[in-house]
């Protein structure tokens, strides 16, 4: 290699702009490293990607009639498109005649300036980074200014992440500034991957990145950070160098830290320093409470996630009972979590967690196995069979596996499907009806039975209803609640039944506390009844002993 190639390898390699060579022809020769970092085309020397997308500027930019310049939009590397300003200079041989072209491209922001005319350059003044392709901060203040406008104006909630990596300047110590280049281009990558399309991901400056979002509730900002967390802290290959990075990030919310977004700023500014000063490689809410929530909520989940595997689980039974003969027909299996250390803990706290973190599927599983193991050990010990119903989870209902999954349970315990009832609530039907009732019929199919849970408290929808395969009909406990002291109510729980009765479903009535409300039933034809009136979700063994019964007993 000679010197003069060296010394233009080397210029092409450090150089901030992103940089094209070019034979006459358009044929690229070279690329620089900041055009793969501006185009989110990086790759390992030349990047192919890379090198079809400079051809394009090229040729376009070289184009008889485009006098050397081009503008317009290009894919990059994260699959969106984004405008660049393209402009050729030729470089002349020894004998005056252009050997190659050197073209120099820029990002174009959307915006427009007072003439009509794009704005165009390099970084800060601009509206985009040109290292990263993210806004920076000039359409970062533009963006949270309207993001709290229209937050003010609807009522709405916004969280502001303010993020810096951690001990960033020992990268580029060891491996040099133009590894951490790369490095801040691949982290913007991985932040784009964990917002929406409408949240907003930006380059302040150095290695310091911020997030805007739109949020319903305070937990979407711990779930997008802690995705943040455990997207960037996945090695980075820098030049055949893994290096590990984490992120410190500050948290406000508007209105709860801030009415402004001045505010909101400097306060997620207070809450990063907090998050560097305490451990780093974590996150922290500008309002303690919010700290302390937060907390909560990311220790429950990992204790979640360890529960399972130390069996931590148990099932309960509710008994279901015929209100004719007082006697157990079926029940409900009701998962119980008893935590080594906190005791018991309440579904009603537990559960949601487990639907927001994905985990409710491996749950659900569990609860649908250990329901059927238990139900046939309870037909193997010689007692009368009966249907145990197992409530299944939005996330496991539209999951592709289900059906795969209820027939590998059936399989491995043995239970006859006639003894296994899934409950479903309305609500998770009527989204896509149409695919609904295709998964129904084909659990249907199976010999199990269905049961719409809650019924009346979702999209109640008639013309639906007829459609659904299903068995059974459960009635709110919300409509039998005080049967025996509201006429209204009294009316629409006959209503329910009756119409149960005439679509030929086992109809089941669940929070039956008192004797009134037994009697209610009893009287208007409900078939089975469920409530504390006969007994509260118990253990196996102990709802083993209620089964040995005759009659049931009232406890």
């Amino acid at each position: 290699m000679s010197d003069t190639q060296g010394l233009v390898d080397s210029l092409l390699e450090n150089i901030r702009d992103a940089a094209v060579v070019a034979t006459p022809d358009g044929r690229v020769v070279r690329i620089s490293k900041a055009f793969e970092v501006v185009t989110g085309h990086v790759g390992s020397g030349q990047s192919l990607s890379a090198v079809v997308l400079g051809e394009h500027f090229m040729r376009e930019a070289m184009a008889p009639d485009a006098g050397g310049q081009w503008q317009g939009a290009a894919r990059c590397g994260d699959g969106r498109d984004r405008n660049f300003e393209v402009t050729v200079s030729a470089i002349d041989g020894a004998d005056g005649q252009p050997r190659h072209y050197l073209g120099l491209v820029r990002p174009v922001t959307a915006t427009p300036a007072a003439d009509g005319a794009p704005v165009v350059g390099d970084g800060g003044r601009f509206g985009y980074d040109t290292l990263t392709g993210l806004p920076n901060r000039d359409l970062f203040i533009d963006r949270v200014g309207q993001i709290v406008l229209r937050a003010n104006r609807t009522g709405g909630s916004v969280a502001l992440m303010m993020m810096g990596l951690d001990r960033f300047t020992l990268v580029n110590d060891a491996l040099g500034h133009a590894a951490g280049d790369r490095l801040l281009v691949e982290v913007a990558r991985r932040l784009r991957t964990c917002v929406r399309e409408t949240d907003t991901a930006v380059r302040l400056d150095g290695d310091r990145f911020a997030l805007v979002l739109a949020i319903a509730d305070v937990d979407d900002s711990v779930t997008v950070a802690e995705k943040v967390l455990s997207s960037v802290k996945e090695p980075f290959n820098l030049d055949g160098q893994e290096v590990v990075v984490t992120f410190s990030i500050g948290i406000s919310v508007l209105p709860v830290d801030a009415d402004s977004g001045a505010n909101l700023v400097k306060h997620a500014e207070h809450a990063l320093h907090y998050a560097k000063t305490s451990g780093r490689n974590q996150y922290q809410f500008f309002s303690k409470d919010m700290n302390r929530k937060a907390r909560s909520r990311l220790e429950l989940e990992t204790r979640l996630r360890r529960a399972l595997v130390n069996e931590e689980f148990v099932v309960f039974y509710q008994p279901k009972v015929s209100a004719d003969r007082d006697a157990i027909v079926g029940a409900e299996a009701l998962i119980r979590w008893m935590d080594p250390e906190r005791g018991m803990i309440s579904p009603a706290d537990f559960i949601p967690v487990a639907e927001e973190s994905g985990q409710i599927e491996p749950i659900g599983s569990w609860v649908l196995w250990k329901s059927c193991q238990q139900n046939k050990l309870w037909q193997d010990a010689g007692l009368a069979p009966i249907k145990v119903s197992v409530n299944v989870s939005a996330r496991q209902f539209h999951s592709r596996t289900l059906l795969d999954k209820v027939v590998e349970v059936l399989g491995q315990t043995g239970l006859d499907p006639k003894w296994l009832e899934l409950e479903i609530t309305e609500s998770m039907l009527m989204n896509d009806v149409d695919g609904a009732v295709r998964k129904m019929k084909a659990l249907r199919d199976l010999g199990i039975g269905l049961s719409i849970d809650d019924f009346g408290t979702g999209y109640s929808s008639l013309s639906y209803l007829g459609r659904f395969p299903i068995t059974t009909l459960k009635i709110d406990r919300a409509f039998i609640a005080d049967v025996d002291t509201n006429a209204k109510t009294a009316e629409i729980a006959r209503a329910i039944i009756g119409l149960s009765r005439g679509l030929n479903l086992e109809v089941v009535a669940e929070g039956a506390e008192v004797a009134a409300h037994i009697n209610f039933l009893r009287d208007n034809g409900c078939d089975t009844v469920q409530g504390f009136y006969y007994s509260r979700p118990v253990a196996a063994d102990e709802f083993e002993k209620m089964m040995r019964q005759s009659v049931m007993v009232r406890t």
